[in-house]
């Protein structure tokens, strides 16, 4: 299963608070498991250049890692990632 394991959280569905890094991360895993290797290596490198600037700028966290980013902003600074690559 790629699947990230967490409850329905209510209280913030639709809010576009949640960080979507589980996700993701789930979805390197189905690429590799489907032997697209290359894609889940540029969908990886994406993610953790997206954390690592983190660091340097709140709009690119979200609210669990201290940051301000909405789900969609954070995704979007992922897409941005992946394009430049």
């Amino acid at each position: 299963m790629f699947e990230p394991a967490h409850g329905s959280a209510p209280d913030i569905a639709g809010k576009g608070v949640v960080n979507p890094t589980s996700q993701l991360r789930c979805a390197v895993m189905l690429l590799r498991h489907l032997g697209e290797h290359s894609a889940a290596a540029q969908l990886e490198q994406a993610l953790d250049t997206v954390l690592s600037s983190s660091a340097d700028d709140p709009k690119s966290r979200t609210r669990d890692l201290g940051g301000t980013a909405s789900t969609t902003e954070f995704t979007q600074a992922v897409v941005k990632q992946l394009d430049s690559a």
